[in-house]
């Protein structure tokens, strides 16, 4: 449900939009939280901290909505704000958008055109939305963090977060692109980045679909983590997917015998999650550290082309799920007796 916080001193404004939008409402799709004027807007925000967008009038008492815009900008940085204004002559519309405006609507309400704009807006703030947990979960500040970043991200809070260090239940998978290296030794340096990029893009897709998130690139292999409910069996879908997809791909290396094919270890069990790195260097990479993911490291390196390994543990938890075939007994280093490892097929 998407949350919208309307400010203006007309109450019949109020009044039609909850006839406009009552279908809506009523089924959950709207939220309308309403405000005489800017003051009385920034005191709902401190309650409402979910709201998605603002629509704001220019003239009101107390504080009028450019005013209300610049204290938005500083304060509510990822509500996105719509002005819905009688006066919509070139100034007010340039020191509305100048002050953070996202759009511009004039009164009288064509409420077509309003809902157009907030279905728009909405989109926008969700794909912000997605991109600053894209960036909490997969750690693309876990380099050169400063200050200015942090305050952009939330300030302290969300750096107490960035360094937040825990134990979690998790899925790990490493995937490794077969018999590159012959390619990168051979081939140029352009064709080796291209081609090994396309191989990553698929891969990053089908890890994303299923709710994972790429801890990090070691030469031509990923390494991904699944968190959350059902995070093995997620695992060993984005892993079946990756080898499917991979395999469709045609022989772009400039090698004849080269086949797009990908090796696959994947382990379950608890993790320290935290900052690892040189705090002096000002380079933290935020990862996964234990022996569950030395485990999906090993199963990757013993793995075939085109083979999916997971343990004896994992496979009690998914065989009812996936078909799976016994390999065997295998020798892994610094593993006092062999681990029972099976094939996932399907």
């Amino acid at each position: 449900m998407s949350k919208i916080l309307v400010v203006d001193d007309e109450s019949d404004l109020e009044m039609l939009i909850k006839q406009k939008f009552r279908q809506k409402i009523r089924e959950r799709k709207y939220e309308f939280i309403f405000a005489e004027n800017g003051k009385i807007a920034l005191e709902k925000m401190l309650e409402q901290e979910d709201v998605d967008i603002l629509l704001s009038d220019i003239n009101m008492p107390v504080m009028d909505g450019l005013t209300l815009l610049s204290k938005m900008n500083e304060q509510h940085s990822l509500v996105k704000s719509v002005i819905v204004s009688a006066y919509g002559d070139m100034d007010n519309i340039r020191t509305a958008m100048n002050r953070g405006a996202f759009d511009f609507i004039t009164k009288p309400v064509n409420f077509e055109d309003l809902e157009l704009t907030m279905e728009k807006t909405l989109k926008h703030v969700k794909q912000m939305r997605e991109t600053m947990k894209a960036i909490k979960e997969n750690n693309i500040l876990k380099m050169y963090v400063d200050e200015t970043v942090l305050n952009f991200m939330g300030g302290r809070e969300f750096e107490k977060s960035l360094l937040q260090n825990e134990t979690i239940e998790v899925s790990v998978a490493f995937i490794d692109i077969c018999s590159f290296t012959s390619i990168s030794e051979n081939e140029s340096p352009d064709t080796v980045v291209k081609l090994l990029n396309s191989y990553f893009d698929v891969i990053v897709k089908e890890v994303i679909a299923q709710g994972g998130y790429i801890d990090k690139f070691i030469g031509d292999a990923v390494m991904a983590v699944f968190k959350g409910d059902f995070h093995l069996d997620r695992a060993i879908d984005a892993c079946l997917a990756v080898r499917r997809q991979i395999e469709k791909l045609p022989n772009e290396s400039g090698q004849e015998s080269f086949l797009p094919k990908v090796s696959i270890g994947i382990n379950s069990g608890e993790v320290v999650s935290g900052n690892i790195g040189s705090a002096e260097l000002k380079r933290l990479d935020y990862t996964v550290i234990g022996d569950s993911v030395n485990m999906a490291q090993r199963l990757q390196s013993l793995a075939q082309p085109g083979q999916i390994l997971i343990s004896e543990a994992s496979y009690q938890k998914v065989k009812e799920s996936f078909q799976c075939k016994q390999v065997g007994e295998m020798s892994m280093k610094n593993k006092a007796v062999p681990v029972m490892t099976y094939e996932v097929l399907n």
